[in-house]
């Protein structure tokens, strides 16, 4: 098959999206969709981009867990990614793929503080320090090299990301005093599409057989949805992917069944000593405190607002007793205190809004010491 030509340039080298949007095009590739490959920009460190470019850019997805009361434990191989580009050293690399003709799609997969901008950052920085930044300025090289605009397509866990995004970039534009037309071209041209992603991604366990030759294994269940904003004709066609025009029902459901069930997990069960998701969920007695704060506090606030609220949250603790993962709850831990404003919170005052009364499990979980964890 003919090499296919770098039409996406990726920020975020880490597994989540390996084994989540790259996975996806590697099977649309297949299936003749010509998505294209993808060009990889690391920005902290260079690990994982050498990895990338020792394997030519293949690496193994081992799927494990349950699809409709059948076991999945299967191994797929995905060959995407075309190269990996370093940031701090391959910056003009990374400008050089800012103007290519070929270049169609922007996307990112950051950490929660990812969007903070750094006052420190000044146009002529080769590369910019925060990811707002760098994403101004490849997309303002395009600009000046009289490129099409872009499609850009936001994958971190953040309410209207794409919007969010955008803004903070308008917002560098006025300070840096880039030309108006450029804002405009940023602004109007350039296709801002907010997501929703959805798969519980975790490290290879020490004895797979594969872990010795491949770096870059990644292990995920079989379950996975990507809710796109269509705002345009989709660029991908894929079973795990949705276009929707409005993203938020799947980005509320997702974010506080799913992910507010792992942060209050988290702080009930490390102190405990659990230290898997799995250990926690099928403790006698955290277990059912779980079922209860899901189906007495948080899809009662849900119901009405979002598809399926109490099926999804069935569908959640059957994926967090997934046999296969030892998903650990110290990967849940990183920007704890940020999670827990974005997960929980605005549930309890939801709850109290909708139904006169304080939730009291929401209330205990928010109001106990929140755990030193190691991460």
């Amino acid at each position: 098959m003919t090499a296919q030509p770098e039409t996406i340039l990726q920020f975020g080298a880490g597994r989540f999206l390996r084994a989540f949007a790259d996975l996806f095009i590697h099977h649309a590739n297949e299936e003749g969709q010509n998505v294209g490959r993808i060009v990889i920009v690391q920005s902290t460190g260079d690990e994982r981009a050498a990895a990338l470019n020792r394997q030519g850019g293949r690496y193994h997805v081992a799927v494990r867990g349950f699809e409709r009361a059948k076991v999945v434990d299967q191994v797929e191989t995905s060959a995407s990614i075309s190269r990996a580009l370093v940031a701090a050293s391959q910056w003009d690399e990374v400008r050089d793929l800012a103007r290519s003709p070929d270049l169609r799609i922007i996307l990112s997969n950051t950490t929660e503080s990812g969007y903070n901008l750094d006052p420190a950052d000044k146009p002529a920085d080769a590369p910019p320090r925060s990811f707002p930044a760098k994403l101004l300025a490849v997309l303002h090289e395009r600009y000046k090299a009289g490129g099409s605009a872009l499609t850009i397509v936001p994958c971190e866990l953040r309410e209207h990301n794409a919007d969010t995004l955008r803004g903070l970039l308008l917002q560098l534009a006025r300070a840096w005093d880039l030309a108006d037309s450029f804002a405009a071209w940023l602004e109007h041209e350039c296709l801002w599409l907010n997501t929703l992603v959805d798969r519980i991604v975790v490290d290879p366990p020490a004895d797979h057989p594969l872990r010795a030759e491949d770096s870059l294994l990644a292990v995920c269940e079989p379950y996975a949805l990507w809710a796109i904003q269509k705002k345009a004709t989709p660029f991908i066609r894929h079973p795990a992917v949705v276009w929707t025009p409005d993203v938020l029902p799947y980005f509320l459901r997702k974010v506080r069944i799913l992910n507010g069930a792992h942060t209050a997990l988290l702080i009930q069960a490390w102190p405990r000593g659990f230290k898997t998701v799995r250990d926690a969920v099928l403790d006698a007695e955290l277990g059912p405190w779980l079922e209860r704060l899901l189906f007495e506090e948080i899809v009662p606030v849900l119901e009405g607002r979002v598809d399926g609220p109490a099926e999804f949250a069935r569908q959640v603790l059957d994926r967090f007793r997934n046999p296969f993962f030892e998903h650990q709850l110290a990967s849940i831990a990183a920007h704890h205190e940020a999670k827990v404003q974005v997960r929980l919170a605005p549930t309890l005052d939801e709850f109290k809004s909708k139904f006169g009364r304080t939730p009291p499990l929401l209330q205990q979980v928010l109001n106990m010491p929140q755990p030193a964890v190691q991460t």
